[in-house]
């Protein structure tokens, strides 16, 4: 989350100036020293490769007046994208004298939403990193070990705390189909998710069920061409394909420029509804009415 608010603040290009901050961090580092200036993105990159907590608390320092406000930030996203189960205290993850509070499912939900992010991509699918700082050069190896061990391997975070074991989180990409794997106090989080993407990559496909680029719906009471502005693809086994209903309701009562929706159902579960809108068509001018136009103009 702290890499993501990072990212997101379109300021990894200006340098920044580690403080007093640096000085009380512990556990695993980067080891900035005090004074020692470094691009908010390189930050990201030790903070991401090499699990630097001192790399968090630069950060949260320099984006924020203090910590206190840079976490208050990290609460307000984690609600925003639906980490429902997720309170934040600090912005490293250590729970020595704070406890950090979440799940699985909502380190999932982090990690798709981190995923779409560019930059984030880069940095966590990133194998090794130079940086060069007035004081020192540092180089950087990602301490997630999939990236090198297992082909389909995209990027991913690992982490320890005494509370909450060894953790891990990967994500990986097989042809069309991309997952993430989140595993919580796992002696064997490697080899488990190894297992678990393999297993993901064997049972499911990643299905396009609304193409927006091949939609058409006819209705008598429609005048003009109704379209949609986004597909829809989702993961399916084998046997959840005829489990999987496509309904396109229209509603010309809706008003806004929308006329329907298409809804996407697995077992009766919705998964996707889609607007329908409508593109009304221009009307042809006749024979005897471009006749008439000319002889007005005349």
């Amino acid at each position: 989350m702290t890499a993501v608010l990072a990212i997101e603040s379109e300021r990894l290009d200006e340098v920044v100036t580690a403080g007093d901050e640096v000085l009380t961090m512990y556990g695993t580092s980067i080891y900035i020293q005090k004074g020692e200036k470094m691009s908010l993105r390189d930050l990201v990159y030790g903070l991401m490769l090499r699990s630097g907590n001192d790399a968090a608390v630069v950060i949260a320092n320099y984006l924020c007046e203090n910590e206190e406000e840079f976490v208050k930030l990290m609460n307000e996203k984690a609600k925003e994208i639906g980490m429902t189960n997720t309170t934040f205290e600090n912005c490293h993850g250590l729970d020595e004298e704070t406890q950090n509070y979440s799940t699985a499912r909502d380190m999932a939900i982090l990690t798709k939403y981190a995923y779409q992010l560019e930059e984030c991509r880069k940095i966590s699918g990133t194998k090794e990193h130079t940086v060069k700082t007035e004081d020192k050069t540092y180089l950087w190896y990602n301490r997630n070990k999939l990236l090198t061990e297992y082909e389909y391997c995209t990027g991913g975070k690992n982490g320890y705390t005494p509370s909450a074991g060894k953790t891990l989180v990967t994500t990986s990409k097989k042809d069309n189909l991309e997952i993430a794997v989140v595993t919580l106090y796992d002696n064997d989080e490697y080899n488990n998710h190894r297992r678990l993407a393999d297993y993901a990559f064997e049972t499911y496909q990643n299905y396009l069920l609304v193409d927006k680029d091949n939609f058409s719906i006819t209705d008598d009471n429609i005048n003009g061409t109704a379209y949609i502005k986004e597909s829809f693809s989702y993961p399916l086994s084998e046997s959840e394909t005829k489990k999987v209903k496509i309904v396109a309701g229209i509603d010309l009562s809706i008003g806004t420029g929308k006329i329907g929706t298409v809804k996407v159902t697995l077992d009766s579960k919705e998964l996707k509804s889609i607007p329908i809108y409508l593109k009304e068509e221009e009307k042809k001018e006749g024979f005897f009415s471009r006749l008439l136009s000319r002889l007005l103009n005349r």
